[in-house]
């Protein structure tokens, strides 16, 4: 059996937490999943989760969702 390549792993782990981050927002702000995938993948979050050089993937979807929030708090 083949090994998964690094590139597989990042992808599956990006997808996983790109798909939590989308549920917390649902969870803690009521809204649609339209309007919660809007805000994750427009978040400043997404450049460096996608980068698999920084392997920020590899944190926890809810590390991930505190840091995308303080990224939009610090936009305010």
């Amino acid at each position: 059996m083949n090994q998964p390549t690094h590139h597989q792993i990042a992808t599956y782990l990006t997808n996983y937490a790109l798909s939590e981050l989308v549920k917390y927002v649902i969870e803690d702000t009521g809204c649609g999943i339209e309007q919660a995938m809007d805000r994750v993948y427009n978040s400043p979050l997404m450049p460096a989760l996608q980068d698999e050089e920084g392997e920020l993937y590899v944190q926890s979807p809810a590390y991930l969702y505190e840091l995308m929030n303080n990224f939009e708090q610090a936009k305010l």
